[in-house]
């Protein structure tokens, strides 16, 4: 009995770690892992900086997100995007690209003569492309930001080329042409009515687009 109490009061020899050494760990493990991350992420925003392009497709990417068209907007803007350097530049593309495609519907509605509807569609086609080309003018090849008094211009060309495409529409609609005519030439302005809505979208945000650098 003596022995058995003898041994429930002798003290337990564990390997035991003082709290006091578990807290210094933990703050060492942390901080470690807290500069491993750091310098990890320091590297990593070196290389993506000093990798990126002057004129990346992410920036472009970035400003045609403004866009009611995105997509179309890319479509339009990349093959030169390796020139772009400033919003303007981009929005001048852009209305470039309108124009160009309103040139080409232009040509195809010229074929198609006989139909005196045709020849009225041409007409506000015709003006669309002479409101875009004065807004090409209108925008600066520089950085210099646009004053108030030319995006309003800008502005009021721009979608007034968007009106007379949907114009030559309803004209088209009101004369009695087939549905399958009718939604040839839709198909046909597709292009230009969604790069120039595009252009509308941009002209309204120009000041707020950060230069590409």
């Amino acid at each position: 009995g003596l022995n058995k109490s003898y041994q429930q009061n002798q003290p337990q020899h564990g390997h035991k770690i003082s709290k006091p050494l578990i807290a210094t760990i933990s703050i060492i493990i942390t901080t470690i892992l807290f500069l491993t991350l750091t310098l990890s992420f320091t590297l990593l925003f070196h290389h993506t900086d000093s990798q990126t392009p002057l004129n990346s497709t992410d920036s472009i990417r970035s400003i045609c997100n403004v866009t009611r068209f995105p997509d179309s907007c890319l479509t339009a803007l990349s093959p030169s995007s390796q020139n772009l350097t400033n919003p303007n530049s981009i929005l001048k593309l852009s209305i470039i690209a309108s124009v160009d495609e309103l040139t080409k519907l232009a040509s195809s509605l010229k074929a198609n003569s006989n139909e005196r509807a045709f020849d009225d569609c041409k007409e506000l086609i015709d003006d669309a492309v002479s409101r875009l080309n004065e807004s090409v003018s209108a925008v600066s090849d520089g950085a210099q930001p646009l004053t108030d008094v030319k995006i309003k211009d800008i502005q009021t060309w721009v979608s007034a080329a968007l009106t007379d495409q949907q114009t030559c529409v309803d004209e088209l609609e009101e004369v009695g042409l087939s549905l399958e005519t009718v939604e040839k030439v839709k198909k046909m302005m597709q292009k230009s009515n969604e790069y120039t809505s595009n252009s509308l979208a941009i002209v309204a945000h120009i000041n707020n687009l950060l230069p590409i650098h």
